[in-house]
């Protein structure tokens, strides 16, 4: 079975940094993406960044662009999410997913960055930001 389980996640300074962990498990295939996405109270869940597993290829979302980094580590079987200069907009609870394209993408109206095309998801890891 396919498992995603979402580390690193606590309390940080505006300012800070922090490395979120994705562990990955159970593909047969290479055919996916792996995102993190987040949420905060009382709000949609969100893209933040995406990795391919077949090229490495990555995107992000614009809010993000120039402090997050995204990155695969397959030796390992670990998805990192590298946080800079946090700040507490980026307060929320965030979510390793994984998007199966054997079948293609866009099918339910969206892209990479859209929550509702994942099919697996790891269970939240809560991040604060405090100002």
């Amino acid at each position: 079975d396919v498992q995603l389980q979402a580390y690193g996640g606590g309390l940080v300074q505006a300012g800070g940094s922090l490395r979120l962990s994705c562990a990955v498990s159970g593909f047969t295939f290479d055919d996916y993406v792996i995102g993190w996405f987040r949420q905060a109270p009382g709000k949609e869940r969100e893209g933040v960044s995406v990795i391919s597993r077949s090229d490495s290829s990555t995107d992000y979302a614009n809010s993000v662009k120039g402090r997050f980094t995204i990155s695969s580590d397959n030796a390992k079987n670990t998805v990192y999410l590298h946080m800079n200069d946090l700040k507490p907009e980026d307060t929320a609870v965030y979510y390793c997913g994984a998007l199966d394209l054997r079948y293609g993408v866009g099918y339910g109206g969206g892209g990479l960055l859209d929550y509702y095309e994942y099919g697996y998801w790891g269970q939240g890891t809560l991040v604060t930001v405090s100002s």
